[in-house]
């Protein structure tokens, strides 16, 4: 049996706990099954989640328990202590600015640091200055997007087919109709019932895979029974999206052609099963790859298809056969900022464009981002989002406007905002920081820090939350150009950002 004043101790660790723990999950923000949804699927995933190092339900808040001010007494801590603003700034100024003339940061790199509660700037160099982001751009995609289509909102695919019998009001594109692949079940002879044609329409989900794909070919093969219909035409439409379907950097491991459809992300090497993000050989025609799988499986449930899957636009009165819903922007969101997914980036920019009925192209959403960010009063003056991926070393940001979108997104009346911060990677445990904050003068900062990294060749960012003395959650944002070497702008960052932990 205990003794009392060990027992009166040990209860007062634990309420002391929970008081805390309130707090922390009061800020953390969505839950699934107590575990942050991009953590829990790292932690499933068992492998690498390395993201392109580029060379909503409404949650219950445990309350603070009810002896919480006479535990803190007991224990020497004032409760008003837990929440007293932060007073930093000639502190920061000694410590940071040292360490910013670190020639590892190239020649002129800038920070800035802000109090989320209040939005004060703590300390800020150069942070007015637009320089190249890189992926730390997708905090301003994730923010857009969120605040332009709501956490709940979920990108459709569909399949349709027009009203009594084949459409022609659109020619077939790349692939003629009636041209058989020699697989079986796909002849194109004419023999039998005239084929009806389908259109398996892309509503741009970049996380489209073989198990969605799946769902669709049997929702469109009962549909089809229902009808009497045992021979189709296939074809897929594209169409949703406008302009240039390369990136301007180019064929690229780290991004597959941006197109409306596309399955495991075009990716070649299997890489598509594990977790997405991170370069991966790419299909030139992912949007053709996803029709051919489509059809595949089609024919698995009992369908003949008559030649190979052509593109083309789907009738204006067409039917809806089945759809396929992605999961929330909430979720796609979290998994695009730890994995920093360029395909979910751009896939996510796009969105926002449609909502705002502007183009789905690289134009079209650079207007609509951009748009959004000044409904929300953030300072975007001097920014150039030219993708929503960082990718382009056209874009620029400043770490005056990243600071700020980190702390819109703590912002209790902007509660769909949350996912920004619940989606950065967790220093030395999850997506690109997994295996930073190794070093010395950088490990204070292991599970405490979250931030999202960037790297272009020769610039390097970060930009993250990290709760610094007093209690405050303080934002942070990094950028440095013309670095030597990306490792040792890496190092030099971790360490930046771990003199912030309290």
């Amino acid at each position: 049996m205990l003794e009392p004043k060990v027992w009166q101790l040990t209860a007062g660790s634990a309420v002391f706990g929970l008081v805390l723990a309130a707090g922390a999950v009061a800020l953390a923000g969505p839950w699934d099954s107590g575990q942050r949804k991009a953590e829990r699927e790292w932690a499933a995933a068992q492998g690498p989640t390395g993201g392109a190092h580029h060379d909503g339900e409404r949650v219950r808040v445990p309350a603070s328990a009810p002896s919480a001010a006479g535990v803190l007494a007991e224990l020497g801590v004032s409760a008003e202590s837990l929440s007293a603003p932060a007073d930093l700034p000639g502190d920061l100024t000694k410590t940071l600015g040292p360490l910013l003339e670190s020639p590892d940061l190239g020649p002129a790199p800038a920070a800035s640091v802000v109090d989320v509660a209040t939005g004060e700037q703590l300390f800020g160099q150069r942070a007015d200055r637009p320089m190249a982001p890189a992926s730390t751009i997708k905090i301003a995609t994730a923010v857009a997007a969120l605040s332009a289509l709501g956490p709940d909102h979920r990108i459709p695919t569909t399949v349709v087919t027009a009203d009594g019998g084949k459409g022609d009001d659109d020619k077939p594109g790349d692939r003629p109709a009636g041209e058989s692949d020699g697989k079986p079940g796909n002849e194109a002879d004419g023999k039998g019932e005239d084929p009806t044609e389908i259109t398996l329409v892309g509503g741009g989900d970049a996380t489209l895979d073989r198990a969605g794909l799946r769902s669709l070919a049997a929702g469109t093969a009962r549909a089809l029974r229902d009808r009497g219909v045992h021979r189709v035409s296939v074809r897929f439409d594209v169409s949703l999206y406008s302009g240039p379907r390369e990136h301007p950097i180019g064929p690229n491991d780290n991004i597959a052609p941006v197109t409306a459809l596309m399955a495991g992300q075009g990716r070649l090497d299997g890489s598509a099963a594990d977790s997405f993000g991170g370069p991966a050989p790419r299909s030139g025609d992912p949007a053709g790859d996803a029709a051919d799988v489509f059809a595949d499986l089609l024919r698995e449930r009992g369908l003949k298809t008559s030649g190979a899957p052509a593109a083309g636009k789907a009738p204006q009165d067409a039917d809806r056969l089945a759809v396929t819903y992605s999961r929330p922007v909430s979720s796609l969101v979290e998994r695009m900022l730890t994995n920093s997914d360029n395909d979910i980036a751009e896939s996510l920019v796009r969105q926002t464009a449609i909502e705002a009925g502007r183009p789905a192209s690289f134009a079209g959403a650079q207007q609509a981002v951009q748009a959004e960010l000044k409904k929300l009063k953030l300072p975007v003056d001097g920014a150039l989002l030219r993708d929503g991926s960082g990718l382009n070393r056209h874009d620029r940001l400043t770490s005056g406007l990243l600071t700020a979108l980190l702390a819109r997104a703590a912002d209790p009346d902007r509660p769909e905002l949350r996912p920004v911060l619940t989606g950065l990677p967790v220093a030395g445990f999850s997506g690109t920081l997994q295996g930073r904050y190794t070093d010395a003068d950088a490990t204070t900062g292991s599970g405490l820090i979250r931030a999202k990294t960037g790297t272009l060749t020769g610039v390097n960012s970060l930009a993250g939350t990290v709760v610094g003395p007093g209690g405050r959650l303080l934002a942070f944002a990094f950028l440095a150009e013309d670095a030597p070497a990306p490792d040792t702008a890496q190092r030099a960052l971790d360490h930046l950002s771990a003199e912030l932990v309290s």
